[in-house]
């Protein structure tokens, strides 16, 4: 006859054998597992956070040339850009310069009244009157002949007409000397003198 006490304590070594056995288990298929993992091979070796978020080789940073053109205006759109035509100043009216060689034909031979401004290049007021004497000269255009003298270097025709100073304007008709203006003055007294040799 078996002893109840030995029953019981083949009962408990067999479920502690049990026991131990499906731990193992466990355990074998827990390292099974965290084997597999660690054997999947990643698609890149760069980590994720490192990986470019476009294949290509450029981003948004630097999109395509093609994407910035300017749109473009149909050819029978275009229409040429008409400016006014501006006349330059070289080419406007102004008191012609004269020397000695030209006095006898420019002045004395004109069968049209002549202005003269004698002036040096140091006198600043010459250069106020000559600003005056080249509006005169557009204003007065077909009338009256405009030129300017410089007598430095023309000294013996300033001497001829007794020209002490400068600015002077001279004014002559048919050769001869008729008037004349000494100084600075407004271009009101220059347009009287002109006048008073047109009118006789």
């Amino acid at each position: 006859m078996v002893h109840p006490f030995s029953l019981t304590r083949a009962f408990i070594a067999e479920s502690h054998s049990l026991r131990l056995s499906s731990s193992s288990s466990l355990l074998s298929l827990r390292s099974h597992s965290l084997s597999s993992m660690a054997a999947v091979p990643l698609t890149s070796s760069t980590p994720l956070c490192n990986q470019p978020l476009f294949s290509s080789s450029r981003s948004l940073l630097h999109p395509l040339r093609s994407h910035l053109r300017m749109p473009r205006t149909p050819l029978h759109l275009h229409t040429p850009l008409l400016l006014p035509k501006i006349r330059s100043s070289r080419h406007e009216t102004k008191a012609a310069p004269v020397t000695k060689d030209l006095w006898k034909s420019s002045i004395l031979e004109s069968e049209t009244p002549v202005l003269v401004i004698f002036y040096a290049n140091w006198c600043g007021p010459c250069r106020m009157v000559q600003r005056i004497i080249d509006e005169i000269s557009r204003e007065y255009a077909g009338k009256l002949k405009c030129f300017i003298l410089n007598t430095d270097t023309d000294m013996q025709i300033a001497e001829e007409y007794d020209i002490k100073a400068v600015p002077v304007v001279l004014l002559f008709k048919n050769g001869q000397k008729f008037d004349s203006v000494v100084g600075t003055m407004p271009k009101e007294f220059y347009v009287a003198a002109i006048d008073r040799v047109l009118k006789s």
